[in-house]
């Protein structure tokens, strides 16, 4: 296991300038994930980490020692590809081991290793076949098989699960994260989606241009999110986001009237807009907010019910239980505490 630093780290190609004094600290065994849409820096950034791309300036530390020039398969790191990247000639049991025999151990080395992970990762049976004759979800243990044999200080796992369906997916996250668990190892996983990074990871690094926009725990990106970039990213359904201004001391817009949430520092006049989790909002026959019922998805347990408020959709989350139909006038309410206010200028958290 180790420690990851990132001391004002600058990554340039020719003159464009992609990242800039971006610097973050990964503990020793946590669980880190690099979460933003394509082209943010996220896999740049890890690609970096295991020296696939050149640092253009500050200090990439691991364990305190610095690794810019360091040769990848000096830094003691296993990588996990999107693509799984194994040897379709060589049966499971050797793309598992490659590394190692790369490493010239003794073969009875290399197979207890093998069998160890594969025991692990419920390969055992299939450590005889091929990867075209494995599943995708067995071709991804099979990729991570590799990188446990090494038992390297970090992990790092760049959007393993983009090629699975979303079943595959589910299992895998569990998978991942209860092998990270067991082995404890310090992990850096790349993804775009919001999900894989909510249900597993420590530390959640939320990117955006190149830059770290926001660091916390998923409960910390959920309950408070330091920008109006943070809060439209996370959160399933979104968040609706209604522009308004502050009025005698609450927030106004068209068809809206909020209390200010607690600790605000909103001044009169200013522009803002008001975050509203869909699943911090009840339905109800009094409401701060009125809207007319366009659609209400049923999802199971509860329903995402659709309202048009002044022209803009606008989501609630209700039990399905709970009656609506469409063209309906409906109230909804939401406790002044779980109101985000945002300058709607900086975008920044009041």
């Amino acid at each position: 296991m180790a420690t990851v630093a990132y001391r004002n780290i600058v990554k340039s190609y020719g003159a464009v300038r992609v990242m800039e004094d971006l610097s973050l600290d990964i503990a020793d065994g946590e669980f880190a994930v690099l979460l933003g849409p394509s082209g943010c820096g996220k896999t740049t950034l890890l690609r970096m980490t295991a020296g696939l791309e050149t640092v253009t300036g500050g200090d990439l530390l691991i364990d305190g020692a610095r690794m810019n020039e360091v040769h990848p398969r000096d830094r003691d790191i296993a990588m996990v590809f999107q693509n799984y990247a194994l040897y379709p000639t060589m049966p499971v049991w050797e793309n598992i081991g490659f590394s190692l025999e790369v490493r010239k151990l003794p073969k009875a080395e290399i197979r207890k290793k093998v069998e160890a992970a594969a025991a692990v990762l419920n390969l055992t049976d299939y450590l005889d076949r091929y990867p075209r004759e494995l599943s995708g979800g067995q071709r991804q243990r099979v990729a991570m098989g590799r990188a446990m044999v090494r038992e390297a200080k970090v992990f790092l796992f760049d959007e393993p699960l983009s090629n699975l369906d979303a079943k595959l997916r589910a299992q895998m996250r569990m998978e991942i994260r209860q092998l990270h668990d067991r082995l404890e190892t310090t992990t850096i996983y790349v993804t775009h989606d919001q999900i894989e990074a909510m249900t597993m990871a420590d530390k959640i690094v939320l990117m955006k241009g190149g830059r770290i926009e926001q660091v916390g725990t998923p409960d910390d990106l959920f309950d408070a999110p330091a920008s109006l970039y943070a809060a439209d990213f996370i959160g399933t359904p979104a968040i609706n986001l209604i522009e308004g201004a502050v009025v005698d001391g609450a927030f106004k817009s068209a068809g809206i009237h909020l209390p200010l949430p607690p600790g605000t520092a909103a001044t009169a006049g200013q522009r803002v807009t008001a975050g509203l989790r869909p699943s911090d909002m009840t339905l109800g026959a009094a409401g701060s907010i009125t809207g007319r019922v366009v659609l209400a998805e049923k999802t199971g347990v509860e329903q995402n019910v659709h309202l048009d408020i002044g022209g803009a959709d606008f989501v609630v989350t209700a039990p399905r239980d709970v009656s609506v139909r469409p063209d309906e006038t409906v109230q909804a309410d939401i406790p002044p505490q779980k109101i985000h206010l945002f300058d709607s200028a900086s975008g920044a958290r009041l």
